[in-house]
């Protein structure tokens, strides 16, 4: 079997000086590279010349893109305005999701979770659905809707939700002529992913946990 030198000088490397070469200590022969290479990656999933998710220009990518979301995140107000909940309303909160979602000063507390676990933009989206159901003004409408896609449909938002195909396929149809409910089948579609995955967990953390502590203190004490 050829060493590495011998196999380096039967296929030359192509004219990039600063490039490494794409070789193993165990895997000399180009073959074996070629195999290797497949097994590794499989499609390249980034533009640059190794093709792996491991490498500096996917990493710069990967911190620019927190970035961008953090700074836009930062830039939303923290929370609804609402009065304190009572020890029955947060008690309440671990019986039905419903009552969570319908409860201002629940969703303020479902969102500081929903941030712990980066996925504030499933509340974020929600909320913004439901201002723009509110919302009869046809000018504003197209604004807000406009908004709304722009903040969490688009693949180039920080803040893009998780939806299937066929939810993103109907908004592209709506958005040339939107309205109020454009956006109501991808809300129910995030709404239930919230119920069903971020929820559960909600009412396991130390979130919820210390603010039912504390509501039920503050109520024995007074």
């Amino acid at each position: 079997m050829p060493t590495v030198c011998e196999v380096g000088k039967q296929y030359p490397e192509p004219p990039y000086p600063d490039r490494p070469l794409p070789m193993s200590q165990h895997e000399t022969s180009p073959a074996a590279l070629r195999r290797a290479s497949n097994h590794r990656r499989g499609n390249p999933c980034c533009l640059c010349w190794c093709c792996c998710c491991s490498c500096s220009w996917n990493e710069d990518r990967e911190r620019a893109w927190r970035v961008s979301r953090e700074t836009k995140l930062e830039t939303i107000p923290n929370c609804e305005s609402c009065t304190k909940p009572t020890t029955e309303e947060v008690k309440g909160w671990s019986q039905s999701f419903d009552k969570l979602m319908k409860n201002p000063a629940g969703r303020n507390v479902f969102r500081e979770f929903l941030r712990t676990e980066y996925s504030e933009e499933n509340m974020l989206f929600w909320l913004a659905c439901e201002e723009l159901k509110s919302e009869c003004n046809k000018h504003a409408i197209d604004e807000k809707a406009r908004v709304i896609y722009e903040d969490y449909i688009s693949i180039l938002s920080p803040k893009e939700v998780s939806l299937d195909s066929r939810v993103r396929e109907g908004i592209n149809r709506k958005m040339q002529e939107p309205s109020s409910h454009t956006f109501d089948d991808a809300q129910l579609q995030i709404y239930t992913l919230m119920h069903r995955d971020s929820y559960p967990r909600f009412l396991n953390s130390a979130i919820y946990k210390a603010l039912l502590q504390n509501v039920s203190r503050s109520s024995s004490e007074s």
